[in-house]
């Protein structure tokens, strides 16, 4: 008896082991706390991230990030400190990172400015598409010309009329621009509720689009 009942608690063991592991390293699950990034995601949306960092980010994806130093703009939590605060809030800990999901429109060294005669946001002078944008919607109401640095991001939220996002942040220390250093991931599926699962990222890992090409996001 007292034997088997080692073998589960060595179970069970490893089983939370593997789990903090995949969630940390490979697969993690955010949730959406407000409406900005309607309507590609709702509130209460379960998401699944590709714990990749920056790494492949494009134009158009979502990422979740930790907003310290941009959207919380404060400094004094380095890296180790934020995956420290991030493993701690597994096991219910306080004192994890302030974490955002919003839509990737600028990427390092690109200028982005809102808009054009047509109303449109440039990104390098050329007009960008936004097909995930709701019908009517503006891209901006908030006029801003930013150009980035090497390892800075633009981020969007979707509704564009109620979302804080990057234009939310133009005053403040860190000027809206979102470190690539703080980029946890990409967003890779909506999980749940069943009646809202989407694959919302099938690109494969070279970052084409299966037949060798990046694909644009400008037209």
């Amino acid at each position: 008896m007292l034997r088997r009942l080692r073998a589960v608690v060595v179970v069970v063991a490893l089983a939370l082991v593997v789990t903090t592991a995949v969630r940390l390293w490979v697969l993690d699950v955010a949730v959406v706390p407000s409406a900005s990034m309607e309507p590609t995601l709702q509130p209460g949306d379960r998401l699944l991230v590709r714990q990749s960092g920056a790494d492949g980010v494009r134009r158009g994806d979502l990422v979740v990030f930790d907003g310290t130093g941009s959207f919380d703009p404060w400094v004094g939590r380095g890296p180790l400190a934020s995956a420290a605060a991030r493993l701690g809030a597994l096991v219910g800990l306080p004192g994890a990172p302030r974490e955002y999901v919003k839509r990737v429109v600028g990427l390092p060294g690109e200028r982005v400015a809102c808009c054009d005669a047509s109303g449109a946001l440039l990104v390098d002078g050329e007009p960008l598409a936004e097909p995930y944008l709701a019908p009517g919607t503006a891209p901006s109401e908030v006029r801003f010309d930013i150009r980035l640095g090497p390892g800075q991001l633009w981020v969007l939220g979707d509704a564009r009329d109620v979302a804080e996002d990057s234009r939310a942040h133009l005053g403040d220390p860190g000027g809206g621009v979102v470190p690539t250093a703080r980029v946890l991931g990409r967003v890779v599926a909506v999980a749940w509720p069943p009646g809202r699962t989407a694959l919302l990222d099938d690109r494969p890992e070279d970052g084409t689009d299966g037949q060798g090409h990046a694909p644009g996001g400008l037209e």
